[in-house]
């Protein structure tokens, strides 16, 4: 099957797009950040190629189990592993309906947790997970209590609407939820950004050219995210100084 893999690729060395299957594993957050900038474009551009994404919660070996490419958080890419940036900084949030804060106090420190309802979170392994803190070089984890355990980000993201409880889910999930008022964030000087998801593949195998090709515009996507960053970035200060300005003349 290498051989006639090789064989392939060796065509498509002489095309001017490639050709084929990528197969890429991956978790459920990764899934839906990339499908539509990123795949959604991959698929149109190349229309000879074939995208196969296989959501897995636990990590793998993927080349024993037959993938080009994996995606996961910086921190659990396998060091052997040439790995690439997909993504901006990324951070945990506590966070909780408007109504459950309505009747329970904001929580003002990591040991606060541990007298209000969690939504426990099940690790892929069957551990639970205890919420981790840090700030300023301290780190401290909690074993939060609680009623209510899941295995699913968008599940805990859903109780926490329901004022079920707080739950401690990646910033991608709430995002919006936080813009509209429908989510209210905690202990937020607790919960530093750190480094978000990065494309792998194996250093020693054959890059694919329809790989090859997508992390192209993976790297394309990533630039444009950047830059529209710096300029949202650039257009809340010009609106503090807009405002500072405008008190100062009252």
């Amino acid at each position: 099957m290498r051989e006639i893999a090789g064989a392939i690729e060796d065509v498509n060395a002489f095309r001017d797009t490639p050709t084929g299957t990528l197969r890429i594993n991956l978790k459920e957050r990764a899934a839906h950040q990339i499908l539509r900038p990123v795949v959604g474009k991959f698929l149109r551009r190349y229309p000879d190629m074939n995208v196969e994404l296989v959501l897995e919660g636990r990590h793998i070996d993927i080349v024993a189990e037959g993938f080009d490419a994996g995606i996961r958080l910086a921190e659990a890419v396998p060091q052997d592993m040439v790995s690439i940036p997909c993504g901006p900084a990324s951070r945990f949030i506590v966070v909780g309906a408007p109504d459950y804060f309505a009747r329970n106090p904001l929580p003002r420190s990591p040991s606060d947790l541990l007298s209000h309802a969690c939504i426990r979170r099940r690790m892929p392994g069957g551990k639970l997970y205890r919420w981790e803190f840090e700030k300023r070089g301290e780190e401290i984890t909690v074993d939060v209590p609680g009623r209510l355990t899941l295995d699913n980000d968008a599940l805990m993201v859903e109780a926490a609407l329901e004022g079920l409880g707080l739950a401690f889910v990646s910033d991608f999930w709430v995002a919006k939820y936080l813009a509209t008022g429908a989510l209210q964030a905690a202990l937020d000087d607790w919960t530093p950004p750190f480094p978000g998801l990065r494309l792998y593949y194996p250093r020693h195998r054959h890059m694919t050219a329809g790989l090859r090709a997508f992390i192209d515009l993976l790297q394309e996507e990533s630039k444009a995210e950047r830059k529209d960053a710096l300029i949202s970035t650039a257009g809340k200060k010009r609106k503090q100084l807009a405002a500072k300005t405008l008190a100062a003349g009252t």
